[in-house]
């Protein structure tokens, strides 16, 4: 099969190249990738990780053949599912327990923006716990994760601030959005629950905006900043608040499940995915250096040949 593979010979460091088909263990069904959606965490993948890595987390396609075991969809199935790699791929092997099955009202392009930003905007909002009637606050608004947060914590019943430049006001307010600012310092606090991606002064600003008693969900850095962080930031005005760290990969079973009800809101249409740019994967030049220059709001999408 074809994969886009880690190579030091080509100018992205990826090369479309044959490689062999994977060996789905008993629990995991082989899935046919027909589309693949990228993620700003795959850029400082792409640069640690070894030459004959495999780079995908986020893949829609057709299960080609079950479980052995018996478990998950049938071949045939139509699926989404969350990998920790090689789903930029023709073919791929999948835990049958990251596996969700489609609504026939939701294509593949769609689908494949779910899986790592869903699942990470559910998660990092059920540290809110009953979110009606809350304020929430979402820092880095404009992206994937946020875009699904914003909708997700209004559907919940939350009051959304969210930070993100002017040009994405009208936008995210349509998500549901009460508030859009363009930096944290003019959010005005408290909030029982803020998610933050930003680091460095952002997450400054937002212990200081966090109320008592409320939680600081921290699950990325875009800046690259560090935060110097004491005692006295919490104390007074801010105590009992919690800084909890989240990735997707250390937050728990059940993603095919998490998965499954994120499709459920799409296809009913209480959740809007984003699609900016749709691209065959042989584009994967152009894709990253989108994602590189932050030229889009929402998810770029690969569309593997099948």
């Amino acid at each position: 099969m074809l994969a886009l593979v880690m190579s030091p010979d080509s100018a992205t460091g990826l090369m479309l190249t044959k490689v062999e088909d994977p060996r789905p263990s008993a629990n995991e069904a082989l899935v046919s990738v027909h589309a693949s959606s990228l993620n700003r965490g795959e850029l400082r993948l792409l640069t640690i990780r070894p030459e004959g890595w495999i780079p995908g987390q986020d893949v829609a396609g057709i299960v080609e053949r079950a479980a052995a075991d018996g478990s998950g969809p049938a071949k045939g199935a139509r699926v989404a599912a969350l990998v920790d790699q090689a789903g930029w791929a023709e073919r791929v092997a999948v835990p049958t327990d990251r596996l969700s099955v489609l609504p026939d009202e939701v294509s593949f392009v769609s689908a494949a923006t779910l899986p790592v930003a869903g699942t990470t905007a559910l998660r990092t909002l059920r540290h809110g716990g009953d979110l009606a009637g809350q304020r929430v606050l979402i820092t880095g608004a404009s992206g994937a994760v946020g875009r699904f947060q914003i909708q997700i914590a209004r559907g919940h019943g939350a009051s959304v601030t969210a930070i993100a430049a002017a040009r994405h006001a009208g936008d995210l307010r349509d998500l549901g959005a009460e508030q859009v600012v363009e930096a944290i310092e003019l959010a005005e606090g408290p909030f029982s629950l803020i998610t933050e991606s930003v680091g460095g002064q952002s997450l400054a600003h937002a212990i200081e905006r966090v109320a008592p008693g409320g939680t600081i969900v921290m699950f990325g850095s875009s800046s690259g900043e560090l935060t110097p962080i004491g005692f006295r930031q919490f104390v007074p005005d801010h105590e009992g608040a919690r800084l909890q760290t989240f990735a997707y990969y250390t937050s728990g079973p059940d993603i095919g499940a998490d998965i499954a009800s994120l499709l459920a809101l799409v296809a009913a249409g209480r959740l809007e995915t984003r699609v900016a740019m749709t691209m065959p994967w042989t584009d994967i030049a152009r894709a990253l250096d989108a994602l590189r220059q932050r030229s889009f709001s929402g998810k770029a999408v690969l569309t593997m040949a099948g």
